[in-house]
């Protein structure tokens, strides 16, 4: 049974305390999703923490008025064994009844810690695919596994990458990634507008692929323009990409957005090229306001965007192909219309935070007790 925290609004009901352990809280996809756990938690019944293994970033602060306590490690890069210890200090001093790390490094640290300082239960979320992880790797992320009671994955994907690294699929749950459709209201498609790239300039995203087709279409199209909302750490070789396809005019880097939504509803569509993905928040997004989503073939990405339906699935790395895309939702502003109004839709029946916030609560609650029903 779980320690008792702090009291809860209801006298004699006592909150169950859980710490979010996270790599870094920069502007991404998945740190947007841990605002959403922060702004839709059942306040009567959970009290949250967010551990950062590293320093601070922009979400920190978003977190930090919510409500919620955030605390950094500030661990340099590379092998960090005492940073195990410091971790489990703070599960101690804050007398964490349950850990949910999120992607592969925090649960390495975590899973330890978790052990130390004798913390009931352990969740983790595999948010990615996995890719590019040598056998080394994939070894050490499914024994460090072991020692999570459930682990979640964003996407039926996911879930199967998951099982492929040798990881028992007895272990794993499903649970899909999710936006709030109150703030991400509709809007449409804004024909004319320019196309919108949203996420880590990391070389997983293929924004090389995406500048690449652009100078495809701006031959045909002058009129089109590229926004692309992210930072990281292929932000400096992308703008020399730019420059040396010489379409620089035509595409703006705005780093790092506070306000998605609002950059969304001011675009004709949503081009995510990527060549990994679990469950993109930015294509929920992007259905959300109504944006048809042109997207790589990979990953849960399918499971979001229905070809033809919602948006078009083209093949990873192939320029041509996407630029043929991007043209054709260009040029058939009827097309694009539609594509959004039925990917707000799908976003309404599939993908509520609200409804994947209850579903993390109630994983809480069953690992906790000791129910650990088989739901994948």
């Amino acid at each position: 049974m779980w320690s008792a925290g702090r009291k809860a609004a209801h006298p004699g009901v006592s909150l169950i305390r859980i710490a979010h352990v996270i790599n870094q809280l920069e502007t991404g996809g998945m740190e947007r999703l841990l605002v959403e756990f922060a702004r839709h938690a059942d306040r009567d019944r959970f009290e949250l923490e967010f551990v950062c293994l590293g320093t601070r970033g922009p979400i920190a602060s978003t977190l930090e008025s919510l409500g919620w306590t955030v605390r950094t490690l500030e661990m340099k890069p590379g092998l960090r064994p005492g940073a195990m210890m410091s971790l489990a200090r703070v599960f101690r001093s804050s007398r964490i009844d349950l850990v949910h790390t999120h992607n592969t490094k925090p649960l390495l640290y975590a899973a330890v810690a978790a052990k130390a300082a004798v913390v009931p239960r352990l969740i983790h979320t595999c948010h990615g695919q996995q890719v590019g992880i040598s056998r080394r790797q994939g070894v050490a992320f499914a024994l460090a596994s072991r020692a999570a009671a459930r682990l979640v994955c964003v996407s039926g994907a996911t879930l199967q990458a998951t099982v492929d690294v040798g990881v028992s699929r007895e272990a794993l749950i499903a649970v899909e990634n999710g936006i709030d459709l109150e703030r991400y209201s509709y809007e449409g498609a804004c024909h004319g507008a320019p196309a919108m790239f949203v996420g880590r300039l990391t070389p997983v995203k293929g924004v090389d692929v995406l500048l690449r087709a652009v100078r495809l279409v701006h031959a045909q199209e002058p009129d089109f323009r590229l926004r692309i909302a992210g930072s990281g750490a292929c932000m400096g070789d992308l703008r020399g990409l730019t420059r040396s396809l010489e379409i620089d005019g035509c595409v703006e880097f705005l780093g790092d957005v506070s306000d998605t939504a609002k950059c969304l509803r001011q675009s004709s569509m949503l081009v995510l090229p990527s060549r990994s993905e679990g469950l993109s928040i930015a294509i929920l997004e992007a259905m959300g306001v109504g944006l048809p989503v042109i997207a790589t073939r990979v990953g849960g990405t399918p499971e979001a965007v229905e070809h033809g339906r919602t948006g078009i699935l083209v093949e990873p790395e192939s320029v041509e192909e996407l630029a043929g895309a991007i043209l054709k939702l260009w040029r058939e502003p009827e097309l694009a219309r539609r594509l959004g109004h039925a990917g707000r839709a799908r976003a309404e029946s599939l993908f509520d935070v609200r409804a994947m916030v209850a579903r993390y609560e109630a994983v809480y609650l069953e690992v906790l007790q000791g129910r650990l029903v088989n739901a994948a």
